[in-house]
């Protein structure tokens, strides 16, 4: 390209038509700032540089240079290398933080998308629009906390499909979980009894109306006569502890708990696959490790201070609690019914 031509972009152009008629007195300084969307003494800075070096003061002072901090071509190639190999279904952010955690390359999340893109690693995604409102977080630590089941091939077939079933705290998005072979009563009460070891006894539970969590049978007599509506062995074990069961009318309404799934099943499911993880012993005590460093990153501070969790009663015993109970009676013959 010829030294002696400029290259202005339209924007430039008309900014240095209003400058000229500034400056041929056809315009006041004010007015021009009004249009161009800038100060009066940035106009009087423009008319200063235009008159010193020409109209080509108009442009960028740095178009042209290459930027001080461009990153080299070769660093570039290698970059994405590393990522085709090692991290091909990494999303930007992620992958940049395993380049720095596990390579010891620092790229921000931006320039990794930008190499990513070129490589064809990664696709420009649209946000969804969000079409209902969002319920409000509760304010206490303790005060509601959301517990689903999420069913998905943790594993990747390097073993079997496991149940993670998981604890999300409405406040404060801190998560417990553990892995189970199924999702039915035993492992919804051994999962919340481990919850209440390590937190204590939240104030209310966010469930869906999975048939361990409500029950669709009519009241039996012994729950007629206590005026009470029929329950699942699940939501008995938690009567027995004060713990108040609210059940979700929609899939949306816990739309908390199955966005931290998603999350989950994107990160969580990668570092797994990177510590080779194949059975489910070893995927719980991968979370024993995992789930504090997943805390510490995405959950929040509450509203309000204070944790709402009660602790237990040290003469409660929670396996006389997370068990099947039924009332039986015995006739003249002496036989259980």
């Amino acid at each position: 390209m010829r030294e002696d031509l400029i290259t202005l972009s339209k924007r430039e152009i008309e900014r240095l038509r209003i400058i000229h008629r500034v400056m041929g007195k056809q315009m006041t300084q004010v007015k021009a700032s009004e249009l161009l969307g800038i100060t009066d003494r940035q106009v009087r800075n423009i008319i200063g540089k235009t008159r010193n070096n020409g109209d080509g003061a108009i442009a960028h002072g740095n178009r042209g240079r290459v930027a001080a901090n461009k990153m080299p071509a070769e660093l570039e190639v290698r970059i994405g290398g590393i990522v085709k190999r090692r991290y091909p279904d990494f999303g930007p952010k992620f992958a940049s933080e395993k380049l720095e955690e596990r390579e010891g390359i620092k790229v921000s999340k931006e320039k990794l998308r930008q190499i990513m893109i070129a490589k064809g690693l990664w696709r420009v995604r649209r946000r969804r629009k969000e079409v209902h409102q969002w319920r409000e977080r509760k304010a206490y630590y303790g005060e509601m906390v959301q517990m689903d089941g999420s069913h998905h091939d943790w594993l990747e077939g390097r073993g079997p499909e496991l149940v993670f079933m998981g604890y999300i705290d409405d406040a404060t998005n801190r998560v417990f979980g553990l892995f189970y072979d199924y999702e039915g009563v035993f492992p919804a009460m051994d999962s919340l009894e481990r919850y209440i070891s390590l937190y204590g006894l939240p104030r209310s539970l966010y469930l869906d109306k999975d048939s361990t969590y409500k029950t669709t049978r009519q009241p039996d007599t012994d729950e007629l006569l206590r005026g009470k509506m029929a329950e699942t062995q699940f939501e008995r074990a938690c009567g027995e502890l004060e713990i108040e069961v609210i059940h979700a009318n929609s899939p949306q309404a816990k739309g908390r708990i199955e966005r931290t799934f998603g999350t989950l099943q994107d990160r969580l499911i990668k570092e797994m696959r990177l510590a080779g993880v194949r059975t489910k012993e070893e995927a719980n005590l991968f979370l024993e490790w995992y789930l504090p460093i997943y805390n510490e990153r995405f959950s929040r501070v509450a509203r309000e201070e204070g944790d709402l969790h009660r602790p237990l009663v040290k003469h409660i015993n929670l396996r006389e609690i997370f068990c099947i109970k039924g009332k039986r009676t015995i006739n003249n013959g002496y036989i259980v019914k």
